[in-house]
């Protein structure tokens, strides 16, 4: 049997709002009582966690633990994916402790420090498909392993961003703000796999998890590791009325009972601005603000993701 590896977390200290470097003490005191080999990494500036795992000393048994919100998450897997590629899967890991935490809510891994790092110590893995989104800021493309929203859901999270509360009520309080304001949507026509249609791009998501913006399941049939992304869209420009309720089956992840609301899968998916620009976030990372063409793709089991055990 193969030793276990060490366990490299890299820990964003303004996640949550600064909760993260709150929650240092607590970890090293569960690791070492364990006694576990590991390091905690410190991140300094956003970007600075990618370069920190890209160039990591890694084995193939250790692991590398995000501890922060989506946007570690993000950063850490970027950072991962983008390293001289190994025969076996890398292996990832999170410690939620940042104001969202989406992506950690799909395999059930809850914001406790405690029980998260209890999982990472038992090393239960599964495959971790992963997406690639090529346009807008990242003309060499950009990995992501939750979703990308277009249109409405990314404008909302513009205005999220903005507030100082929790991601799920800013995201909710960023809805009603543009729902007041709500504009005409630019015309997109996605194709996915064998699939075309053109829309209003009101809500667009590509997503690989379930859930993003705090509380609203934009993929509540996605799965982590079946090797495609899940894409749902409403395909006609709604009332505000009809706007609202929509969104309030999106916290549900019961939109598919909405009339104009599609479901679909694909491995590659591109998105085309066909009139007006388009506005997109991979994670919780800006995109584009007025982009015309962006291409995606699913990259099947790239990493190995410790999960509770079964």
């Amino acid at each position: 049997m193969s030793k276990p590896g060490k366990i490299w977390i890299i820990l964003n200290p303004t996640a949550g709002k600064g909760k993260a470097a709150k929650q240092q003490p607590k970890i090293e005191n569960i690791l070492n009582k364990n006694n576990l080999d590991y390091q905690i990494i410190t991140t300094m500036a956003p970007g600075h966690a990618i370069e920190i795992v890209r160039n990591l000393p890694l084995e193939e048994n250790d692991i590398t633990i995000a501890a922060g919100g989506d946007g570690t998450c993000n950063e850490v897997v970027n950072g991962l994916l983008s390293r001289p590629m190994a025969f076996i899967p890398p292996i990832f890991g999170v410690i939620p402790v940042g104001r969202g935490n989406d992506f950690a809510s799909t395999p059930g891994i809850i914001d406790d420090v405690e029980k998260s790092l209890d999982i990472i110590i038992k090393r239960n893995t599964k495959p971790l498909d992963a997406g690639f989104v090529k346009g807008g800021f990242f003309p060499q493309g950009r990995f992501f392993i939750n979703g990308i929203g277009i249109g409405f859901d990314t404008k909302v999270g513009f205005e999220a961003a903005k507030l100082k509360i929790k991601s799920g009520f800013a995201y909710a309080i960023g809805a009603l703000i543009l729902i007041a304001k709500y504009e005409p949507s630019p015309v997109l026509k996605i194709k996915y796999d064998d699939n075309e249609v053109t829309l209003p791009a009101v809500l667009v998501s590509i997503v690989n998890g379930k859930r993003m913006g705090g509380s609203f399941y934009m993929g509540p049939n996605a799965q982590l590791d079946d090797g495609l992304l899940d894409v749902c869209y409403v395909k006609h420009q709604p009332s505000r009325r009809s706007l609202l309720k929509i969104l309030s089956h999106y916290t549900k992840g019961t939109q598919e009972k909405c009339e104009g609301v599609y479901f679909g899968k694909g491995k590659f998916i591109q998105l085309t601005a066909e009139e007006g620009f388009m506005a997109a976030h991979c994670d919780g990372e800006t995109v584009c603000y007025d982009g015309k063409h962006l291409e995606i793709s699913c990259i099947p089991n790239a990493l190995r993701l410790i999960v509770p055990g079964e």
